[in-house]
């Protein structure tokens, strides 16, 4: 599985904490950045550019790094199709790919860290979309999406 990696400045350590643990188990990781700690980042970019990843095909899911993850995962939620959460332990991480066939798992690095964000991690890309009476759930959100796209706002 190909996964991209986003993240702002205050997250950057963190990011690349995760991109090593993944990497050892296999997963393909590509960096969208941020790279300096040092060099502000403007979430919403980052969170836009692995979304837009994901749409494409390029990578398979996601993994959004911000101060809170909140501010991140809600720029990537705008793309259609992406189903990011924000989690900070594993139990969440595990059901929003089970019950909400979530693409981007997004998280706050002055939330957590490193080992629990190494389970959070974990628990999302062990997990499996269930099916059955979740898709039809998760139908309901993508019809929400298509409702208020973009000619909402004409």
């Amino acid at each position: 599985m190909k996964i991209g990696f986003g993240c702002d400045h205050a997250a950057v350590s963190l990011k690349n904490t995760l991109m090593e643990h993944l990497k050892s188990q296999g997963y393909e990781c590509v960096d969208y950045g941020s790279y300096d700690p040092n060099v502000k980042t403007n979430y919403p970019e980052k969170g836009l550019e692995v979304a837009e990843a994901i749409m494409r095909g390029d990578v398979d899911k996601g993994v959004l790094i911000c101060g809170t993850g909140v501010g991140i995962s809600l720029a990537a939620n705008k793309v259609p199709g992406i189903r990011a959460a924000v989690c900070s332990e594993p139990y969440t991480a595990e059901y929003t790919v089970r019950h909400n066939n979530a693409n981007i798992i997004a998280m706050g690095a002055r939330v957590v860290g490193d080992e629990l964000a190494k389970k959070i991690v974990d628990a999302f890309f062990s997990a499996e979309f269930e099916g059955g009476r979740h898709a039809m759930r998760v139908d309901m959100i993508t019809d929400i999406e298509k409702k208020y796209g973009a000619a909402w706002h004409e």
